[in-house]
C-alpha cells in the first residue's frame, strides 16, 4: 500500500515542483508554459486512455485493425467475441492463433486466422483470403468454423469453404463492421 501512496504523491508533487522551478527560472512565462505543457499532456493521455478502453471493450477503428498482425487480430477477435457474449479460450495451433468460443445458447465456434497475403499450394485450399458467408451445411460435430482475414476471399475460397461444411468466412470488410460494434450474428452467423 505504501508504494501506491508514494506513487500518488510523486504524481501530484512532481508537476507542482516542475511548475515552481519554471516560475522561479522564467517567471510568469515559465508558469504559463508549464501549465500549457501539462494540459497538452493531459489531453493526449486522456485520448490514449479512451482509445485503449474502447479497444478493451472490443471496438476497433479500421486504422487500428490495419495495424494488427495475426496475433493482434486474434486478441481483437477475442475481445469482440467477449463483447458479443461469447466465452472465449485461446487455443494456439502450432504457433498460429486459434480461438474456441461458446455462447450461452451452447453454440461453439472454432476461429482461425489467415493473413491477407497468405497463399497455399494445395488446390483444395483457398488461394487468397475471404466474407462472413455461410458456405455450406453445418459440420458433423456442430462446431461452427470461422476463418477471419483482413483481406478478401476469392470465389475459389468460397467454394473451398462450401465443400468443408459449416465454415464461415469473414473478410476485411465484414471484420470492420464487426469491429465497429455490429454483432457476429448480424453479419450472418447462424443461430
Amino acid at each position: 500500500m505504501l508504494p501506491g501512496f508514494v506513487g500518488l504523491g510523486l504524481a501530484v508533487a512532481g508537476p507542482v515542483l516542475v511548475l515552481i522551478s519554471l516560475y522561479r527560472a522564467l517567471g510568469v512565462v515559465g508558469l504559463v508554459l508549464g501549465v500549457a505543457v501539462l494540459a497538452a499532456a493531459a489531453v493526449v493521455g486522456l485520448r490514449w486512455r479512451r482509445a485503449a478502453a474502447r479497444r478493451r471493450g472490443g471496438i476497433y477503428t479500421p486504422a487500428e485493425l490495419a495495424a494488427l498482425d495475426e496475433h493482434g487480430l486474434a486478441a481483437a477477435a477475442e475481445r469482440m467475441l467477449q463483447r458479443d457474449g461469447w466465452h472465449v479460450i485461446a487455443m494456439p495451433d502450432a504457433g498460429r492463433p486459434r480461438l474456441y468460443a461458446r455462447d450461452p445458447g451452447g453454440r461453439q465456434l472454432d476461429v482461425a486466422f489467415r493473413p491477407a497475403n497468405e497463399t497455399r499450394a494445395d488446390e483444395d485450399a483457398p488461394t487468397r483470403v475471404a466474407p462472413l458467408r455461410e458456405a455450406g451445411r453445418p459440420a458433423v460435430d456442430h462446431l461452427i468454423r470461422v476463418v477471419i482475414s483482413q483481406g478478401s476471399y476469392s470465389r475459389t475460397d468460397v467454394l473451398w469453404a462450401s465443400r468443408q461444411g459449416g465454415v464461415h468466412l469473414v473478410d476485411g470488410h465484414q471484420l470492420q463492421h464487426w469491429a465497429a460494434g455490429t454483432s457476429l450474428e448480424d453479419l450472418g452467423l447462424p443461430g
